[in-house]
């Protein structure tokens, strides 16, 4: 797969093309120098570009991991096993229980914070019984734009974050992914289920159910890009601006409505703002 990524540097403007190559190469270095990794690996683009790049570096040295729990849809953990299959990656399974934590399932804004510490608490458990030398994750240099609770409990667990450090954003990650043949390059932007749900809310395995349930009819439809945000019997319907006008169509409108309200909510709405990333975190910057 290395050669692939140099026989489509042309397909790139040469500048971006020759950044995103030395970032990449720092990355590899990166990899490298730390010997041996546990890669927490959810199966999105991020974590399945280092993921990639780490057993590129290291062969069985790399180690992925995937947490399965009641907010991994099971459309995600197909996808996480079909890029394991494809990339031919050392990888486990594994269960975390943050469902059992009082304050995860309160959901107030620290929620992924909770979430990210019973995580990352268990890899280096895995890590320290398996003699790995590290735990890293997918964070890019985007994401720091953004509210992440979850980054202060990587780092409370002392997990790496090897292309933040090596400065790739989202698109550079995707760019690359693409010239060295991986299928998650174009990937849709994904999130655990109780992302859906309003903080404040308590999070409960019946709704985020019935949200998998909801998003799997839009899946099903043809959709690519969408999240179903739960406002009690409610069913918020972010489409990406791209996908939005087909989504308003009368008869399909009907349709998804119609389809929605079979998986249990009441009322079905679409947002006329279309998808966008973390956008329950409007209520945070209110307050």
């Amino acid at each position: 797969m290395r050669e692939a990524i140099e026989e489509r540097r042309g397909e790139q403007p040469l500048d971006a093309a020759r950044d995103a190559g030395e970032k990449e190469s720092r990355l590899f270095a990166r990899l490298s120098e730390i010997g041996s990794v546990i890669v927490a690996f959810s199966g999105g683009a991020d974590s399945a570009y280092l993921a990639w790049a780490a057993h590129e570096s290291l062969g069985a040295r790399a180690l992925a991991v995937t947490a399965l729990s009641a907010s991994f849809p099971e459309y995600d953990r197909q996808q996480a096993s079909a890029f394991v299959r494809e990339a031919h990656l050392s990888h486990e399974f594994i269960e975390t229980h943050e469902f059992e934590n009082p304050l995860y399932v309160v959901n107030q804004a620290d929620r992924c914070y909770h979430c990210k510490a019973e995580l990352f608490g268990r890899l280096a458990k895995l890590r320290a019984a398996r003699g790995y030398a590290a735990v890293a994750y997918g964070v890019n240099a985007d994401d720091m734009r953004d509210f992440r609770p979850g980054h202060r409990a990587a780092m409370e667990f002392g997990a790496l974050a090897p292309l933040l450090d090596a400065g790739l954003n989202k698109a550079e990650i995707r760019q690359l992914s693409r010239r060295a043949g991986l299928s998650t390059w174009n990937r849709p932007a994904a999130a655990c289920l109780s992302s859906r749900v309003p903080y404040g809310v308590p999070v409960t395995l019946e709704n985020l159910s019935r949200i998998e349930r909801a998003e799997s009819v839009l899946r099903e439809m043809g959709f690519r890009q969408f999240r179903v945000r739960s406002h009690g019997e409610l069913a918020r319907i972010e489409i990406a601006p791209d996908e939005l006008p087909r989504a308003l169509e009368v008869s399909t409108a009907r349709a998804i409505a119609a389809a929605v309200r079979e998986t249990g909510f009441e009322y079905a709405t679409l947002d006329l703002e279309g998808y966008r990333q973390g956008s329950l975190n409007a209520a945070l910057k209110k307050k």
